[in-house]
């Protein structure tokens, strides 16, 4: 084992103590990012805690050079966090989509779901090459939990449902989930199950972002708030997606559906956008008064890493977000 690997794996994990689930002699069940090689001096590799299960993201190119690491990592769980029943693998740059898509390394029973802030949410940690679950998105759904109650909401770009989910535990009065993958729905209408709430077939609509808005501003539809995380790129014959150079379109696409007084939620997680030019995009978009910036929701530490973890610079400089995951709720005003 390289010693070098080994210590900064074990002082990630001793950074992140304080967000081990050690309660009741139970299973584990919370999720937070481990090590983020990236910015704490592994770029090869990322490690995530989904409860009992860890995900290793091997992000080396060719992936060879990351097996080692991946076994080193793999020692060095297995000894410090002895109650990991999983550990699966995702090859990032693999020429296979079964790589990406991940498999089963240690173990063979993944979770199914995980507690965050009282709320279960159910995953599927093999179902694409993401994990199902974003942890960069956690602030988000505490903002959500104290701010929504009471509210509409439109999920747009939902995935599998997790900041839909977050606004129903809220109290949200109604909740309109929309994506083009009626897979990743379905796990939302397996999180609603999770939490007992009742699944109305209308509030998860499958279809294309672009053609589903024209026709819900056709119908007259408003929501109290919109929550906008759309992948950083993506293409149907109906319109595109790039968030490094058209997040304002997506921003207008959307604010005819809001109420006045209601909320935007964008999130661009360009990585080469730094937070300064979308902080310049906000502004612009501002500038007519009928949008302004309320608040900015930072990424949680863990997910970035911790000031005695963290090594070298980010490719952008994400100020005054902290990450290039960057989450702005814009207050709507309506021409009346």
């Amino acid at each position: 084992m390289t010693e070098s690997f080994a210590l900064l794996l074990n002082n990630a994990i001793r950074a992140r103590e304080a967000l081990f689930d050690h309660g009741n002699n139970m299973p584990p069940h919370t999720a937070f990012r481990l090590l983020n090689g990236f910015s704490e001096g592994c770029p090869a590799l990322v490690i995530d805690i989904y409860g009992a299960t860890a995900l290793i993201h091997n992000y080396a190119d060719p992936p060879e050079r990351g097996q080692p690491l991946v076994a080193e990592a793999q020692a060095v769980l297995l000894t410090q966090l002895p109650w990991l029943r999983t550990i699966i693998q995702k090859t990032r740059n693999s020429p296979t989509d079964a790589a990406k898509r991940g498999s089963c390394i240690y173990g063979d029973t993944p979770d199914k779901w995980v507690r965050e802030h009282g709320v279960r949410y159910a995953i599927d940690l093999t179902m694409n090459r993401d994990a199902s679950l974003y942890l960069d998105t956690r602030n988000l759904r505490a903002w959500i939990l104290q701010n929504l109650g009471g509210k509409t909401v439109l999920n747009a770009f939902a995935y599998t449902g997790s900041l839909g989910v977050a606004a129903k535990a809220a109290g949200a009065t109604r909740v309109v989930h929309l994506d083009l993958n009626r897979q990743f729905l379905n796990v939302a209408k397996t999180s609603y199950t999770l939490n007992g709430f009742p699944i109305h077939k209308d509030d998860f609509v499958a279809g294309d972002f672009w053609p589903v808005t024209n026709r819900l501003k056709r119908d007259g539809a408003l929501f109290d708030c919109v929550l906008l995380d759309p992948p950083f790129f993506a293409a149907t014959g109906k319109g595109v997606v790039d968030l490094a150079s058209n997040s304002a379109k997506l921003i207008n696409k959307v604010r005819p559906l809001i109420n006045d007084g209601g909320v935007l939620v964008a999130i661009n997680n360009a990585l080469f956008l730094s937070g300064a030019d979308y902080i310049k995009i906000l502004q612009a978009l501002c500038a007519d008064g009928y949008l302004a910036i309320e608040t900015l929701i930072p990424v949680p530490d863990d997910f970035i890493g911790y000031a005695q973890t963290q090594m070298g610079q980010p490719v952008t400089d994400p100020a005054p977000f902290n990450h290039a995951t960057k989450i702005a709720v814009l207050r709507v005003r309506r021409k009346l």
